[in-house]
């Protein structure tokens, strides 16, 4: 899942990207108002964190107001230094889901994460199931004819992004967009390895065939018959 971060402080917002990676995540980090609202209208984010006082003439309440106008699912956790009832009212007016306040601790942060994709994983983002294989988004769960698959982070991005388009090929670049970070410029056959992994793990459950190569053009997961 994809998350963006919106922190003017470059330490904070440095620790945050280094947790939440650790964490599985796919993070897209900006440190002002201006950036961070562009990339979330362009590219999309499962989940937003927003610093309050963003520098660059939009700050954090704008970001959440013009995201929110624009996309009413998407879950939105605030960062703020200013304590108090009116400074929460204001952040939720705005359309955050949720307010933590600094300094906080970072195994906080991220169950407050978990708990709000979670949460928006039940109300848009069904069971998804072709053929034997299940994918839970909610739980981050996969079983194939019944039996638990291990998939890491990027393998259950990846096998996502699939049974969310059964029968159509998808380019590599499909792949980064979804379950690499915004900014990625690591080796160019990422995806293929990750395939290979992930037919690997389907292989060992008996369905490692689903997911067929179209030279040249991408990955396609065949719907069931």
């Amino acid at each position: 899942m994809r998350i963006l971060i919106a922190e003017d402080d470059a330490r904070l917002r440095s620790v945050l990207e280094r947790a939440l990676r650790e964490s599985g995540y796919v993070v897209d980090a900006h440190g002002d108002g201006p950036s961070a609202l562009f990339a979330a209208e362009t590219d999309g984010a499962d989940l937003l964190i927003l610093d309050i006082m963003l520098p660059g003439g939009i700050d954090g309440l704008e970001v959440c107001r013009r995201v929110r106008a624009n996309d009413p699912g998407v879950p939105i956790l605030l960062l703020t230094a200013l304590d108090g009832t009116a400074h929460r009212v204001d952040g939720l007016d705005s359309g955050a889901d949720d307010y933590l306040v600094k300094p906080f601790r970072l195994p906080e942060l991220l169950a407050r994460v978990r708990a709000l994709l979670r949460r928006s994983a039940l109300a848009v983002h069904p069971v998804l199931e072709v053929g034997e294989l299940r994918l839970d988004p909610a739980a981050r769960a996969v079983h194939c004819d019944g039996r638990p698959v291990d998939l890491t982070a990027r393998e259950f991005a990846v096998l996502e992004l699939l049974m969310r388009n059964p029968g159509r090929v998808l380019s590599a670049s499909d792949f980064i967009d979804h379950a690499w970070d915004t900014n990625y410029e690591g080796y160019s056959n990422v995806v293929a390895s990750t395939i290979r992994h992930l037919r690997g793990k389907l292989g060992e459950a008996g369905a490692a065939d689903r997911i067929e190569t179209r030279r040249g053009s991408g990955y396609v997961l065949e719907a069931a018959p």
